[in-house]
């Protein structure tokens, strides 16, 4: 069963939960959708994989979140401190769910906006992320994608075509071609958050350069052969989390490629969602 509640409201914009409500004490999941901060809704989602976590006695609230460029980089952020805010808080009316026991977990920039959580103030009880990055300044985002520029070339006008130029928290499919653009020309970085790489601003919104003894645990999936976040985005993650003595772990799936759930049925992303729930249950105790 599937209830959509509205968790946020702009002046211009009615950002969306999807809540999948498992019973009374059962811990929940916040889930963030990919899609560079630019593209993607909560209706991404996968039906496969939310079956899997309610059928392993979790509660799932699937959000939406405002995307850039026509939302500043801070307010996206801030949307999702709001939804965090928002189970914990307000969804109680409703659902009885153990608010002690949130999950925060996402794929790529949903993962990077899940690690990103584990630097907040308020942190959730555990943290999973597919496949994200805990670096935003590091070369693989702020230099030309070889990879993409193997496809044909987009102009900032043809990306800027493909925007709504509307504060939107829902991003149609035409805006990957934005997305495109900043990697085939390595401008991701000031197109989203408006900065230079260089800007000290950046900083606080880099997980890696931010974990400490408190953060919490984290489990870590990649894919080896990823073409479009590096693997080693996970591994440095991994390493900084093991050197601060914080529970983790990380999941190599062997020569996949990014967005390795997608092959739900597959004996190694089978063994990984496994680990997911085991991980979590040890973590939730």
């Amino acid at each position: 069963m599937k209830e959509t509640r509205v968790y946020k409201q702009t002046e211009n914009c009615s950002i969306h939960a999807d809540i999948y409500y498992q019973g009374a004490g059962t811990p929940v999941i916040l889930y963030m959708h990919s899609g560079g901060l630019i593209l993607g809704s909560r209706t991404s989602y996968p039906a496969e994989q939310i079956e899997y976590f309610t059928n392993a006695g979790f509660s799932l609230v699937n959000i939406d979140y405002r995307l850039a460029p026509e939302t500043n980089f801070e307010s996206i952020i801030e949307d999702v401190q709001d939804a965090m805010e928002w189970v914990r808080t307000t969804a109680r009316q409703w659902y009885d769910f153990d608010v002690e026991k949130l999950v925060v977990m996402g794929g790529s920039a949903g993962g990077y906006l899940s690690l990103l959580t584990g630097t907040m103030d308020v942190k959730p009880k555990a943290i999973v992320s597919f496949y994200g990055y805990g670096d935003i300044v590091g070369e693989w985002y702020t230099k030309p994608s070889e990879f993409y520029r193997r496809r044909p070339l987009f102009t900032r006008e043809d990306a800027v075509e493909a925007l709504d130029h509307k504060e939107v928290s829902v991003g149609e499919a035409r805006r990957f071609i934005f997305y495109l653009y900043c990697r085939q020309q390595g401008v991701w970085i000031q197109e989203v958050t408006g900065w230079k790489p260089d800007d000290e601003r950046l900083l606080p919104y880099c997980p890696v350069k931010h974990v400490d003894e408190k953060y919490p645990p984290t489990l870590l999936l990649h894919g080896d052969q990823d073409t479009d976040v590096p693997y080693e985005q996970s591994v440095l993650m991994y390493e900084k989390l093991k050197e601060k003595g914080v529970d983790t772990e990380l999941v190599t799936i062997k020569d996949a490629d990014h967005i390795f759930d997608k092959n739900f049925q597959d004996e190694q992303v089978q063994a990984a969602f496994r680990k997911v729930v085991d991980f979590l249950h040890t973590h939730l105790k």
